[in-house]
């Protein structure tokens, strides 16, 4: 990781409390594309016993955020769609990949991939952010 995209994880870890209570760690971040895991703890199961629905959500969140905010402008999400295919439970360790498909002066179109410790899909996000002329720092 460059250090100008570690200073934007850490900005955006620092004033993010909801991703820094999740446990995320950054595996890798560059230019429209960021890796990142966290592990499923008993807090984030739902009635079912497997986990909420919006704790996947947020976690391929946050790995969109890191993907389309790596130049340092903020960029926020316009929409985004999720598809759950395998049920996440306490202890699954889980990675999110999030791959920027295409991008205007205004807008990027990103898809997110969520995996367990089994290299097995979990969860199919896609998303579409728009980008601000705002710095992030």
């Amino acid at each position: 990781m460059s250090n100008f995209s570690q200073v934007a994880v850490d900005t955006i870890i620092k004033q993010d409390k909801y991703s820094s209570w999740m446990g995320i760690e950054v595996l890798e971040i560059k230019e429209g594309y960021s890796k990142i895991k966290m592990k499923v703890r008993n807090e984030m199961l739902n009635g079912f016993g497997i986990a909420h629905g919006g704790v996947t959500f947020s976690f391929a969140d946050s790995a969109f955020a890191f993907a389309c905010n790596y130049s340092g402008k903020i960029s926020v999400a316009l929409e985004v769609s999720i598809s759950f295919t395998k049920p996440c439970l306490e202890g699954d360790e889980l990675i999110a990949e999030a791959k920027k498909i295409s991008e205007t002066n205004k807008t990027g179109l990103y898809v997110i991939e969520i995996k367990n410790q089994h290299n097995h899909l979990v969860a199919m996000v896609k998303g579409t952010c728009y980008k601000t002329e705002k710095n992030l720092m």
